[in-house]
């Protein structure tokens, strides 16, 4: 009867739960702070156009998109997009995901070093996303040791995006929170509420690393010996 259980799902449970718990403190903590106005008055997208100003980047647009907490920034074409939930708002929440994406443009206008990787390795991760299962799976069916370590490889170099993408995030918060206290938009008490909902939101990029890297470590156990026991 146990024939099928495979005791390394335990992994992908720890994952699936870890991204959940992180995924509703997040949403917990904004829909707190996104029902406080911040007392400048200041919407998202005025508080982002401020701090980038005031930060001397002019070249960046600020655009809105559809969806909830779709916020983005876009070094390619230097463009800053919003949610609606973020663009018009002017609540806590709102300003401080406002300038963290204002904290992502700041980064590319002074090269951070993670950032620069992690657009980079872009194109690599995209192609290993795809392809990696693929052929685990194809490799499991043909029993081709290759094919399956080629999947694991392109997985890894997933793993290894999130894994690069956590200081990048945290980078962003802790400068957002630096513009928004000196630049006069939040007030003190304001600041630290801000920073409760980038906290939460930085949960969410620590729980998608660690489950990453929780499916590569099964993956390694299920097929890394397989060459040598067949």
């Amino acid at each position: 009867m146990f024939y099928y259980w495979d005791p390394t799902y335990i992994l992908i449970l720890i994952g699936a739960l870890l991204s959940l718990g992180a995924s509703a403190m997040v949403r917990s903590t904004y829909g707190k702070y996104s029902r406080v106005r911040n007392i400048a008055g200041l919407t998202g997208a005025q508080a982002a156009e401020r701090i980038l100003r005031n930060a001397g980047i002019y070249d960046v647009r600020i655009e809105r998109v559809s969806g909830d907490l779709t916020d983005h920034y876009d070094p390619r074409n230097k463009v800053l997009r919003l949610s609606d939930t973020v663009y018009g708002s002017a609540s806590i929440a709102a300003v401080g995901v406002a300038a963290h994406e204002c904290g992502h443009a700041v980064q590319h206008d002074k090269s951070y070093v993670p950032l620069t990787i992690r657009s980079t390795i872009v194109p690599v991760v995209q192609f290993g996303s795809f392809l990696s299962w693929p052929l685990i799976i194809l490799g499991f069916m043909l029993r081709g040791q290759l094919l399956i370590t080629l999947g694991i490889v392109l997985f890894s170099a997933v793993v290894a995006f999130q894994i690069i993408t956590l200081p990048v995030e945290l980078n962003a918060s802790r400068r957002a929170l630096v513009l928004l206290e000196q630049g006069g938009i939040l007030y003190r008490d304001e600041v630290n509420q801000a920073k409760k909902v980038l906290n939460a939101a930085a949960l969410t990029y620590v729980a998608a690393a660690a489950a990453s890297i929780l499916q590569l470590l099964r993956l390694i156990i299920l097929f890394g010996g397989r060459g040598r026991d067949d």
